[in-house]
């Protein structure tokens, strides 16, 4: 009888601790679920190393096949009444009379607010001759397109007049890119169009 009682005894114990393992195991893999929130829900979970390797991670520096704009030989030089030279230590003047506008000088954006539609920029444009409060509502184009990849193509405002002892007046968008990356930005205004490329970093 003794050796009865013994051997139950072993049996509920046996069976108690396969269900602490059970629970652990389901304990562990819940864990692992949600440390992978970020992944589709219906992702194999050996995928998912994949899928953190290839979210979108750049460098401040933009890489050799990013054609970032830079200086032109001669260096264009604003007319007057503007400043020859960009008025921001960072930037330089970059295409015409008819059309300019002010490129960084190490060819980055980097740290732009971040809202749901994008990174958000504003991109000044200038014009012989014109005058912010002549022309409120300038008829400027602007278009943008990723250079290295696929994506949505650059939102852009309605243009806008911008005017300040500095900069003079000029012309205003505000710009969105959909993602980080190397992007072209063309402007149209008048029968002059200008197109500069930056790298968008994080």
């Amino acid at each position: 009888m003794k050796r009865l009682y013994s051997f139950l005894a072993v049996l509920i114990l046996a069976s108690l601790l396969g269900g602490c393992a059970s629970s652990t195991n389901t304990q562990s893999k819940e864990i692992k679920a949600v440390g992978n929130s970020n992944a589709p829900a219906d992702m194999p979970e050996e995928s998912n190393a994949a899928y953190s390797a290839t979210s979108e991670t750049l460098s401040k520096d933009p890489p050799a096949a990013c054609p970032i704009t830079v200086p032109q030989e001669p260096l264009f030089t604003a007319p007057a009444p503007y400043s020859p030279n960009s008025p921001f230590d960072w930037d330089f003047w970059y295409g015409s009379n008819s059309l300019w506008t002010a490129v960084p000088k190490n060819g980055v954006w980097f740290g732009l607010p971040h809202n749901p539609e994008g990174y958000t920029q504003k991109v000044f444009w200038w014009h012989e001759g014109y005058i912010w409060n002549e022309e409120p509502e300038p008829d400027l184009i602007v278009t943008g397109e990723r250079l290295d990849t696929p994506a949505p193509p650059l939102i852009v405002s309605k243009a806008t007049n911008a005017y300040a002892s500095d900069i003079g007046s000029a012309m205003l968008v505000g710009v969105d890119f959909p993602t980080l990356g190397c992007w072209k930005i063309t402007g149209q205004y008048k029968k002059s169009e200008l197109s500069f490329v930056v790298w968008v970093a994080p």
